[in-house]
């Protein structure tokens, strides 16, 4: 009989295929439940669970759950996937990876020689059976360093990327938002700006205006404006300053047409970035953005569970070798990720999959204000991947994104980080503010006396001249 049977005392339990079983064995989510695939029961979830970790892992190449012929993801996944670096693991089933992975022989050097050989599939299939604590152990292991102006992922570092938006693009607004993150050691990761509005002029002036800023203080960083990908292009065509290519990508082909994009698409993009030499200490030019619940809001899951859809986003990021990904954890909303306890779980698994699949994961640690969440919940989330070593998180004034309408992390939750931890800022981005006597050489405590007015010839902002 096709699917998988499982049997459990006198019970017999029958799921059609691969995509049925996994999404039953997903924890529970809304999102899998809007789509009308997740168990209806704790108790037919456990028992996918237990069918899943007996499943052989040389599975996850035989069958897919979405066709080879119907989903260029698919197809990018299965062509590229590295059968050497497989072999340590391929006669494991997906409980035996989870053992494996928690070995303390199972360390660094390990887990990056095998991540080509795992699919994104692979690594959905063995979170959906790990606890919380195993999704941070195994995530912590993983090493992942990607450069352009800084290096990111350094262990012992964590970076923020400082989001200045702005509702009308005010560039004062913007400049203000800009130094007030510089202070608080924000904007290592990337000074990013979502654009109010968003067409190639616009981009091209908030640009301008960051690559003025950068230039004028020196500053190790990289900019981004979270434009779509070809308005991006456009402006490069156009001449103008571009480090990093952002876009949303999914983890289906449908998913990212309703994007407007395609994996041509973004490799076109990445060789026009990298045309341009921008980076001084690396060429990592990609900055992804993704979410549990983008396939099925763009009507194209295919009936595979959001997590599992998730995981198959990173692997068409891994292809075009990023400087930065991150998962938007709770911003779609209740209605995919309904509480605290959904969000907390989530954004563990996205990183944990993500990192085994080599990718420099950062997270979107936030929610929406009609949400089952509060602030506390995102305290637990942000400590949590924390200590799980996520490379970065949002920098916002108040935690508030007043253009986006959702909440999401502080500059000061990036130093409660840094204190507890005893993690400086990305190495190059650490000696700038050493040198410019915002930081101290011996730790993150800011230096209050020297504040006041350190850039105030910078506002009202004039164009970049002081």
């Amino acid at each position: 009989m096709a699917g998988y049977r499982y049997q459990l005392g006198h019970l017999s339990y029958q799921f059609k295929d691969l995509a049925q079983l996994m999404a039953k064995a997903s924890p529970l989510r809304s999102g899998d439940q809007l789509a009308g695939v997740a168990a209806a029961t704790a108790e037919e979830r456990v028992v996918a669970q237990m069918a899943l970790a007996e499943l052989p892992l040389s599975t996850f190449l035989n069958e897919t759950v979405i066709p080879y012929e119907q989903d260029e993801v698919t197809r990018l996944i299965i062509d590229t996937h590295d059968s050497e670096a497989f072999a340590p693991v391929a006669s494991l089933t997906v409980g035996e990876l989870r053992n494996w992975l928690l070995l303390e022989s199972t360390d660094a050097t390990v887990l990056q020689d095998v991540c080509l050989g795992l699919t994104p599939e692979m690594v959905a299939a063995v979170s959906k059976i790990m606890r919380n604590q195993d999704l941070i152990l195994v995530a912590r292991k993983c090493e992942v360093i990607t450069a352009f102006r800084n290096t990111i992922g350094v262990p012992g570092h964590f970076s923020t990327r400082l989001q200045p938006n702005h509702p009308t693009d005010d560039l004062n607004g913007i400049a203000a938002s800009i130094f007030d993150g510089l202070m608080y050691g924000s904007g290592d990761a990337v000074i990013g700006i979502n654009p109010a509005t968003d067409n190639v002029a616009q981009t091209i002036k908030l640009l301008n205006m960051l690559d003025e800023l950068i230039n004028q203080y020196d500053i190790p960083t990289q900019s981004c404006v979270l434009t779509h990908v070809t308005n991006t292009i456009e402006a490069i065509e156009r001449g103008a300053p571009v480090d990093l290519v952002f876009q949303s990508i999914g983890g289906t082909e449908v998913t990212n047409s309703s994007f407007g994009v395609s994996l041509a698409i973004l490799q076109e993009a990445r060789e026009a970035a990298l045309s341009l030499k921008r980076g001084t200490v690396g060429d990592n030019v990609m900055y992804f953005e993704t979410g549990q619940g983008s396939a099925l809001s763009a009507n194209g899951h295919h009936g595979v569970d959001q997590q599992t859809c998730e995981a198959r986003a990173y692997g068409l990021a891994r292809v075009l070798d990023p400087l930065l990904i991150n998962t938007v954890v709770g911003f779609i909303g209740p209605e995919y990720l309904f509480d605290g306890k959904q969000i907390i779980r989530a954004g563990l698994e996205d990183h944990f999959c993500g990192k085994l699949l080599g990718l420099p994961m950062g997270c979107d640690i936030c929610y929406t204000n009609h949400a089952q969440a509060d602030q506390n919940d995102m305290d637990n989330l942000l400590t949590l991947l924390a200590s799980a070593h996520c490379q970065f998180i949002m920098g916002i004034p108040g935690s508030d994104d007043i253009m986006l309408n959702y909440q999401t992390t502080s500059f000061h939750d990036a130093l409660y980080i840094r204190q507890l931890f005893g993690a400086r800022p990305a190495p190059e981005f650490d000696a700038w503010l050493k040198q410019q006597k915002i930081f101290t050489d011996s730790g993150n405590q800011l230096l209050a006396d020297k504040l006041p007015g350190r850039f105030a010839s910078a506002l009202p902002y004039n164009g970049g001249k002081p």
